[in-house]
């Protein structure tokens, strides 16, 4: 068929309306009567063919010109092909881990006990008077020395006064005795003295210099009594409230009522009970040998206050009871620890840690945060060969520094996730970051 047969075809069956829009678009193309008449006539052609053949716009102009000429329009190249959309996989996380530490450890008994002051005094006036002046703050902070009270002064002023007068009368009757001695001993040598008088000038001499001694005695208890008027602060400590107020009377007819507590806090004990069980673990792994004062002293004595991490507060062995009490089955242990910071407060519950006196030579640590925790008890997440996360349950033992001791459940060549913890869950592919532990 030839081309204006197979328009005229497609003419006749699609009606006048479908003639009238190509007859407008020969004009419109042949004469260029209109500007850009190619785009208009394109426009043109593009509603009158879609009415036509029912085609979508998507096909281009010169494939819907094709039909009408015979297949003599330049074929459009085709559109490359839309590359497949493939979803990328994630990359495996990066996770630092790291492997057990090896080292020698000393197998530690962790047990609970208490702070208790080394010293704790009550302040008793001394001497009998009037409360005059409180020199402190309740709950304040005193130095060795510091006067926290004064107690009525003049009558022991008064005394010391008496005391020294006593005293100088003593030594001018000694001088005057001295001389006395030594004029009749040249009285005696002329024969105008006898020997009872020499004797008794003698005498008089011993007697003032007792009377010496005793006067100086009396100037020291007046000294002494003047004194305890002031009461001062026997150690560094931290004061109580005062329990006497101003114009009270007291230390009066062998009073013993406190003035004030003081409490010293540094140094400070930690006072614990080990078992019999314990006890005797302790004297197995020290050969049944007792242990000497010194060698008692040189016993690390670790404490911790709950939820500090670690055992902060370090110190030794201060006291060892010498037998079980009978009526708790315990044995006393006693520490003495720095306090600088008053961190300890006497009567403060604390774990104590102290050395069961045997060393696990190759013992496994691992960072005490890397350690986690749900009903089928402690575990850590290992990295496996295949990095894929695994989680393991361990069996673990004391703390040492930041590291766990573990006893049971991994080996020198795991890699234990210490990091992002988050992003490793069980089965995960991760990428492992190998750390170091520090020292």
């Amino acid at each position: 068929m030839s081309k204006m047969q197979r328009i005229r075809a497609l003419l006749a069956a699609h009606g006048k309306g479908a003639r009238r829009r190509l007859l407008l678009f020969g004009v419109v193309v042949l004469a260029g009567a209109v500007p850009a008449a190619p785009m208009f006539a394109f426009g043109l052609l593009d509603r009158w063919w879609d009415d036509l053949t029912g085609r979508t716009p998507a096909q281009s102009n010169e494939a819907r010109l094709k039909p009408l000429l015979g297949g003599t329009a330049a074929a459009a190249p085709p559109a490359p092909a839309a590359a497949p959309s493939v979803a990328q996989a994630p990359a495996a996380p990066a996770i630092p881990v790291v492997r057990p530490k090896v080292q020698a450890v000393s197998d530690m008994l962790e047990i609970t006990g208490n702070a208790a002051a080394v010293n704790d005094v009550k302040l008793i006036a001394r001497v009998t008077g009037f409360l005059e002046q409180i020199n402190f703050e309740d709950g304040a902070m005193v130095r060795k020395g510091d006067l926290l009270f004064t107690i009525q002064q003049d009558q022991y002023k008064a005394q010391l006064q008496q005391a020294l007068a006593q005293l100088q009368l003593q030594q001018a009757a000694l001088v005057y005795a001295k001389t006395e001695v030594v004029r009749y001993i040249a009285l005696l040598k002329r024969d105008a003295a006898t020997q009872i008088d020499v004797d008794h000038w003698n005498f008089e001499q011993k007697s003032a210099e007792a009377n010496i001694l005793s006067a100086q005695a009396q100037v020291a208890i007046a000294q002494l009594n003047l004194g305890y008027t002031e009461v001062r602060a026997p150690f560094d400590g931290l004061m109580g409230k005062h329990l006497v107020d101003i114009g009270n009377v007291v230390g009066g007819n062998g009073q013993q009522e406190a003035l004030a507590d003081i409490t010293q806090l540094d140094p400070i004990y930690v006072v614990a009970n080990i078992s019999t069980q314990q006890a005797q673990q302790i004297r197995a792994n020290l050969d049944q040998r007792r242990l000497t004062l010194a060698e008692l002293h040189r016993i690390p004595v670790e404490a911790a206050l709950s939820g500090e991490t670690g055992f902060p507060h370090r110190g030794t062995v201060e006291y060892v009871a010498p037998a079980i009490d009978p009526a708790t089955g315990t044995l006393l242990v006693r520490g003495i620890l720095p306090n600088p910071t008053h961190a300890l407060l006497p009567g403060v519950f604390v774990t104590v840690r102290l050395p069961m006196g045997r060393t696990t030579q190759s013992a496994l640590l691992v960072p005490d945060r890397a350690l986690q925790e749900d009903q089928g008890g402690r575990y850590v997440l290992v990295v496996g060969t295949d990095d894929l996360v695994q989680q393991r349950y361990v069996q673990t033992g004391a703390l040492v520094g930041d590291l766990r001791v573990v006893t049971g459940g991994l080996n020198a060549n795991d890699r234990i996730v210490v990091g992002e913890l988050w992003r490793a869950s069980p089965g995960t592919k991760v990428t492992p970051q190998l750390t170091e532990i520090g020292p």
